[in-house]
């Protein structure tokens, strides 16, 4: 039987990406993506389609890549395409790529939380899976890099954090930890997932400082999704039906806090997510 791994990480094999040529000029560019985007989704799950205008030497006109998850929606996606009119009036060539565009390469660079839940829910179904919040808490000052000087403050942790002065401003830095429970009912299987946030932003009252509080409470939550998703392994059959098992390795505690601290600007109002790679 067919068997394909599907990762919630951007997936790097050539085999997983269709360059299409001769899309005509007549249309807008984002017609183009949508019709692209329709067409091909419907063999599977994506991870990038991209539109982009031929070069001035060629016709005028448009080509796309389009990149799957899987290699096996890849290929019945440019057997079935190949040579057909898809939206326009001419016939298109669809082909598998035989070597990696470097725009295209996205080493072990995983997926952003938002991409997570579109694959598991697309895989799994929105019932296939769930979460439980294990702990969620600000860390303690004395866990910040030394050499900083702080001062605690707090009703029950909603103003905890450093404070410090730069440039005649009062600052403070806000620290929040989480760990998480990811489980697949249906399959009997379940990991945990860990992430510790930071941001440094001026007092402005306890309004902001509540604000503050609220997004990195969200942001931390999504973190620790991702990084359990990044234990999980989809295992897709060739009848259709899909297991999910888990990469082998320790479970976390928030104890266990990952060396690195993301720090948050203040200024995004948004995480950015270099992995939400659908480009138009």
């Amino acid at each position: 039987m067919e068997v394909d791994i599907i990762e919630f990480k951007a997936p790097t094999e050539s085999n997983k990406t269709l360059f299409i040529w001769d899309l005509q000029a007549g249309y807008s560019h984002a017609y183009i993506y949508e019709r692209v985007f329709s067409a091909f989704s419907s063999f599977g799950p994506l991870f990038l389609v991209k539109v982009l205008p031929n070069s001035p030497s060629a016709s005028p006109g448009f080509y796309s890549l389009v990149k799957f998850y899987c290699s096996r929606h890849a290929l019945q996606a440019q057997r079935s395409t190949d040579g057909t009119l898809l939206f326009q009036s001419t016939p298109v060539k669809v082909r598998l790529s035989t070597r990696q565009a470097p725009f295209l390469r996205f080493d072990n660079q995983l997926l952003s939380h938002s991409r997570c839940l579109e694959l598991a829910n697309h895989c799994l179904g929105f019932n296939g899976w769930s979460t439980r919040i294990i702990n969620l808490k600000v860390l303690p000052p004395d866990s910040l890099e030394e050499g900083q000087g702080h001062e605690a403050s707090g009703r029950s942790q909603e103003v905890s954090g450093r404070s410090q002065e730069v440039s005649g401003r009062s600052q403070t830095t806000l620290r929040y930890g989480c760990l998480l429970e990811l489980s697949f009912p249906q399959h009997g299987v379940s990991t945990r997932g860990v992430a510790v946030l930071e941001e440094t932003f001026s007092l402005s009252g306890p309004a902001v400082c509540m604000q503050k509080h609220s997004k990195l409470q969200r942001w931390v939550r999504d973190k620790a999704l991702v990084h359990a998703f990044s234990a999980v392994l989809l295992i897709l059959l060739g009848d259709g039906r899909v297991m999910v098992e888990l990469r082998p390795g320790d479970q976390l505690r928030l104890e266990d806090q990952p060396e690195e601290v993301i720090k948050v600007n203040e200024l995004v109002t948004e995480p950015e997510e270099p992995a939400d790679l659908a480009f138009s």
